[in-house]
């Protein structure tokens, strides 16, 4: 009869490990969410293709596109973005002092910044270049 109880024991606590619980969002998110905008850093605003604005003044390219996704995410709405051009000099800055929240930008995943950079994370690659 222990071993029975042991075993209720061991699978109740695996079970209780394996189910999901929800994701905190975290102060950045929530402080995204008050502002009522997305701030993105976008390599700008001469890079064709990826992001420039029109002759209009929107913004448009694939880095902006994913900006906008973002935006869509957080607020179901893609005009909820503010696009803020940076440098490849500006970027990592920009980002560590809070002027942008993002960055959609051409920038090289190294493992070194990877590690080093201000706790930054590189979610995914999405282009690659030769």
């Amino acid at each position: 009869m222990i071993r029975l109880t042991a075993i209720a024991a061991a699978a109740a606590a695996v079970i209780s490990l394996s189910v999901p619980t929800p994701a905190e969002a975290g102060a950045a998110l929530d402080a995204i969410k008050q502002r009522g905008t997305l701030r993105c850093g976008v390599q700008g605003p001469s890079n064709p293709g990826f992001g420039v604005p029109d002759s209009q003044g929107r913004w448009q390219g694939f880095n902006v596109e994913i900006c906008r996704a973002v935006a869509i995410t957080i607020f179901n709405d893609p005009n909820k973005v503010e696009f803020v051009p940076v440098t490849s000099q500006s970027r990592f800055p920009a980002l560590a002092a809070g002027e942008v929240d993002i960055l959609s930008n051409n920038s090289t995943w190294t493992l070194t910044r990877d590690s080093n950079v201000n706790r930054f994370n590189f979610p995914a690659i999405v282009f690659y270049d030769g």
